[in-house]
């Protein structure tokens, strides 16, 4: 089958952050574009409960459209509810969902506390989606596994092929970044004397900034010389380590909170010399990625989504990391070259194409993605 210009309708009832960026990006470069049904990013556990019912609302007030060849969902999607709710005009469109995350690998503080109502939504939803598609191999392991041991707590209803059902019908593709701002930028004037750690996430656990801290507290003790850049975004409850590092860090400190617009972002990114990361969950990167576009050398934890994505030569194990970026320390920055070679695939030019396939073949023709993605599974 030839590929074909798709028209697609998107729902996104969590309109923001990464899933917007993505939605945003994908529209301008299919080829037909993308109509967008969306909701404010608020409330994400209601957005679950109740978008199958508000969706299908929404769609049966459309004057029915025959143009539309596919519905792309993200996981705030109960697609299983939506297709039975869902107008008749709807409802046999075949579905694609997109996984940004899945809720068996998201952290929780305590395990027992973990809701599997939404990891069951995030299992139904699966099942009743034509094609899905994952961030990552770790996301789509990671959810196959969620989806083995929820099945186990079902005594007499194992529900046996579901795996290699979900298995056939997924793929791993990216989700695109656009560079625009971060290339047109140019280079920016350092001063060489001091390597530049840069540390651009969010605020909270399950991103480890005490073992980040805990390091940097160390190195500072062994008199080892660097300056701080800490962007990110920070809320009410923020880990207490970051008013600890602020303080005794504050010598080297060069910008520590969040940079109020994306050029001032990627000032500070081009500042940088390494980005670290010492999360604990990560379905995919695109922080890191945006560093390492800005010439920021990646120092990585061996595990999650990174190996993936970046060369060994970049991973570090936990108890290696003071030596491994006093290492990175005498490498300093990336070349442009370098920064090319290593985030180029992640572009949104070298990944539309595997987009539209995905789009336009949705309902379960052959599908074959490029090794930059590391093909279908």
């Amino acid at each position: 089958m030839a590929d074909r210009t798709a028209k697609i309708l998107a729902l996104e009832p969590y309109y923001g952050g990464s899933h917007r960026n993505f939605l945003d990006g994908l529209t301008n470069v299919l080829p037909g574009g993308m109509d967008l049904v969306t909701l404010p990013p608020r409330k994400w556990k209601w957005r679950m409960r109740l978008s199958g019912p508000w969706l299908a609302e929404e769609l049966a007030r459309m004057d029915e459209p025959s143009n539309y060849d596919c519905l792309l969902c993200s996981t705030f999607v109960d697609v299983a509810t939506l297709k039975g709710l869902a107008p008749r005009w709807a409802a046999r469109l075949p579905i694609v969902t997109y996984f940004h995350e899945n809720q068996f690998a998201y952290p929780v503080q305590v395990e027992d506390e973990r809701d599997f109502h939404f990891a069951l939504t995030n299992l139904t939803t699966a099942l009743a989606s034509d094609r899905l598609a994952f961030n990552s191999h770790y996301n789509l392991e990671t959810f196959l596994a969620g989806c083995r041991d929820l099945l186990k707590k079902s005594y007499d209803m194992r529900l046996a092929t579901v795996e290699d059902e979900l298995r056939a019908k997924s793929v791993v593709i990216h989700p695109g970044q656009n560079f625009e701002l971060i290339d047109r930028s140019g280079p920016i004037g350092k001063d060489d004397k001091e390597p530049v750690i840069v540390w651009n996430h969010r605020w909270e656990h399950d991103k480890n900034p005490e073992f980040f801290f805990k390091t940097l507290f160390e190195l500072a003790e062994r008199g080892i010389a660097f300056k701080l850049v800490v962007l990110g975004e920070s809320f009410r409850n923020k880990p207490p380590v970051f008013d600890e590092a602020h303080k005794r860090l504050a010598p080297r400190i060069l910008k520590f909170g969040y940079a109020e617009s994306r050029e001032e972002y990627v000032r500070w990114l081009k500042m940088g010399d390494v980005v670290v990361s010492t999360a604990d969950h990560e379905f995919f990167g695109i922080s890191v990625i945006e560093a390492v576009r800005a010439g920021c050398r990646p120092l990585l934890p061996a595990r999650l989504s990174y190996p993936e994505l970046f060369p060994a030569e970049f991973l570090y194990l936990d108890n290696e990391l003071a030596d491994k970026m006093i290492e990175s320390f005498e490498w300093r920055n990336l070349t442009s070259e370098m920064a090319l070679n290593l985030t180029d695939r992640f572009s949104w030019s070298r990944l539309a194409g595997d987009y539209n396939k995905l789009l336009s073949r949705a309902d379960g023709t052959d599908l074959k993605i490029s090794a930059d993605c590391h093909d279908c599974l």
